[in-house]
């Protein structure tokens, strides 16, 4: 045995006889971890996944030219999407003028439902509540071709009450799923209490119930308005001759070729949606803090 193998054994168990400090042994782990892992590799590409169509839409709205070849850059589309789209903003109105006003009546009509079935204790319970989620499971497609059979039934034509009639119906379950995701963590001691102080069952409703409920309230009421605004399928079934909504233009508009009005459109949306997260987010965590 030379004297090289001697030392390096020595050493050797210098380093073993030592005590392993939490320090030492994470700074290992540290220095063993590879630059990127798998986890970090699968998110960087599912994100990448997800916003590079939206860079690339961002992109070519600035496009001087009508197809993908870029040709220089331009406002162009921008101008014409806010002087020269009539039919689109018209479109656009009609979309938002159902989503708010379906989406406050599912939030009332919602609300009101899921306090009811989880407050008291009828025959038919179970069964409204397997009847209200049914829009939501159903395809789409069903639901868009009953309700027209349904409104060509009662002679109703078709136009933007029908849409708003629709729009109604699929977007009642996410409210009560919501309220009802709320009324669970519930502490039903406040309503005895309340009751205890004097307060009949619509002054408790009103200044208990509801203002506990309102987070899933609220909730309910924002993805009820976000899946109104891009619904397509049924509204397809249930639109009549001048109630185009946005996402009917933008079939209509596409058959021929993307035009880049709707590009510049989807920008200026995506800006506008940022812009109220971003006001309204003291408001929301103001919400949820109750």
């Amino acid at each position: 045995m030379n004297i090289k193998t001697i030392v390096h054994q020595v050493i050797t168990s210098i380093k073993i006889g030592q005590p392993q400090t939490e320090a030492a042994k994470h700074a290992r782990r540290a220095i063993r971890k590879p630059l990127f892992s798998f986890s970090q590799v699968v998110f960087c590409a599912t994100i990448m996944f997800l916003f590079l169509p939206l860079f690339v839409l961002i992109l070519y709205s600035f496009n001087a030219s009508k197809g993908m070849n870029w040709s220089g850059f331009s406002f162009v589309w921008y101008e014409q999407l806010f002087f020269h789209s009539r039919d689109l903003w018209r479109a656009f109105w009609n979309s938002m003028f159902i989503a708010a006003t379906s989406a406050a009546t599912a939030m009332v009509i919602g609300a009101l439902g899921a306090i009811g079935v989880n407050w008291y204790r009828f025959k038919l319970r179970n069964y409204v509540q397997t009847v209200s989620f049914l829009p939501m499971i159903l395809p789409e497609i069903i639901i868009g071709v009953s309700l027209s059979i349904f409104f060509a039934g009662i002679k109703l034509k078709l136009g933007l009450l029908t849409i708003y009639i629709a729009h109604t119906t699929f977007n009642l379950p996410f409210v009560f799923l919501m309220v009802m995701a709320r009324l669970d963590e519930f502490d039903f001691s406040i309503i005895e209490a309340a009751h205890d102080l004097g307060a009949n069952e619509l002054q408790t409703l009103l200044r208990v119930t509801i203002p506990i409920c309102m987070p899933g309230i609220v909730s309910g009421f924002l993805t009820a308005v976000t899946i109104s605004l891009e619904d397509f399928v049924i509204t397809y079934f249930v639109a009549g001759p001048g109630s185009s909504t946005l996402p009917l233009y933008i079939y209509s508009a596409i058959r021929f070729g993307v035009s880049p009005v709707i590009n510049a459109l989807s920008v200026v949306m995506i800006l506008g949606t940022v812009a109220l997260t971003y006001l309204l987010r003291n408001f929301l965590k103001y919400i949820a803090a109750k």
